[in-house]
């Protein structure tokens, strides 16, 4: 079973997102994460992480509130924000690190 690390480093471009089930905005998250997905393809990987079965892994990343977006290039953190974004302003985002 791959580690967290070996993900994030699997991919020229990570975009993990720490959330929860019960989590309201997490939900409304979802299908931006799914259009942002169809307009990368395999350019980007996303990862859904559940906070809830996962907390070790929140807690060493100090995610607080959820949705959390953590963007990884090459293994490397370069962009973090919490709240829900919109699609166009993810794609400013991953443009931004390409």
């Amino acid at each position: 079973m791959a580690t967290f690390s070996d993900i994030i480093k699997q991919h020229p471009l990570v975009l993990v997102d720490f959330s929860a089930t019960w989590c309201g905005p997490c939900q409304a998250l979802a299908p931006i994460l799914k259009e942002l997905k169809q307009h990368y393809g395999a350019s980007i990987s996303i990862v859904k992480i559940d906070v809830d079965k996962n907390n070790s892994l929140a807690s060493s990343y100090q995610v607080q509130g959820v949705p959390t977006m953590i963007l990884f290039r090459e293994g490397q953190q370069v962009w973090r924000q919490s709240g829900v974004l919109t699609l166009p302003q993810l794609i400013n985002v991953v443009d931004a690190q390409r």
